[in-house]
């Protein structure tokens, strides 16, 4: 792989991964439609930990205040100054936030699990690709009629986090895209937008960290070479940042619809050509 591929694939995969148009929808279509071979795993892991640390970037403080009310909450929880409940006033907020990170990503492990080799399955289907991006086009649609007074939560809760870990879980369907299904989740159960937005992005963390994981491959350095990973990598972070405030920006503003068009438009082209 040349410098010249690993930054166009990384460049995908920046924009793809954060914004609600579904990354492995696009690798599906690509790789059958358009000819191209699937990357190697350890580049692949690259480009997701260009992601990742794009995540770690845009929420820092974020996660610096969930680790340290988290630390606090366990705290005054072994010396009796706080409760579960306490998880619901302001001054916790941050500590309820990990806690309902934590939740949210075990229906998604489960569903990774439990139906892993069905999942596997379904890459191999542009029909069913092309069928979930027009899903996907759908709900995003839908958005358009939420209200703006109906979007005021801002506390999580755990229905709320198994819901949207839920929806993560589902979206591991080529096709169905991620921060899309989880955000308009939250939408759904009437979370504010950025909120929506922010649960949607920290609930990614976990499970790009266990991809990561799952693919690291020492061995295939080698195969792939250090130049392509690196910009394959910074490629995936640097678009992945923009694409993550390009993407909170517009949630804000009550405009994730506008992404429908053209998950329709990929839908229809996969299962017409």
């Amino acid at each position: 792989m040349n410098v010249f591929e690993s930054v166009f694939l990384g460049l995908i995969q920046g924009l793809t991964e954060f914004l609600p148009v579904s990354s492995s929808g696009h690798l599906v279509l690509m790789q059958n439609l358009l000819g191209m071979k699937e990357p190697a795993l350890l580049f692949d892991t690259a480009l997701h930990a260009g992601t990742l640390l794009a995540v770690f970037i845009y929420f820092r403080t974020d996660l610096k205040r969930m680790l340290k009310e988290g630390y606090q909450f366990v705290l005054d929880l072994f010396r009796r100054e706080a409760t579960w409940g306490s998880l619901n006033e302001n001054h916790y907020h941050y500590a309820g936030l990990l806690l309902w990170t934590i939740a949210g990503t075990i229906p998604t492990g489960l569903i990774g699990i439990l139906f892993k080799d069905e999942l596997e399955l379904l890459f191999g289907s542009v029909p069913i690709v092309s069928v979930m991006l027009l899903v996907t086009g759908t709900f995003l649609f839908a958005t358009r009629w939420i209200p703006e007074r109906y979007s005021k939560k801002i506390n999580i809760g755990l229905l709320i986090a198994l819901a949207i870990g839920i929806a993560q879980g589902i979206a591991i369907i080529p096709g169905i895209s991620r921060s899309g299904a989880t955000i308009v989740c939250g939408l759904f159960f009437g979370l504010a937008r950025e909120q929506a937005a922010r649960f949607s992005f920290l609930l990614s963390i976990p499970a790009i960290l266990g991809a990561v994981v799952l693919q690291m491959d020492a061995e295939g350095m080698g195969k792939v070479g250090g130049a392509a990973l690196l910009t394959g990598f910074a490629a995936a972070a640097i678009v992945g940042l923009v694409a993550l405030k390009l993407l909170v920006n517009l949630v804000r503003k009550g405009r994730l619809s506008y992404f429908a068009p053209y998950c329709w438009a990929i839908g229809l082209i996969g299962l017409l050509a």
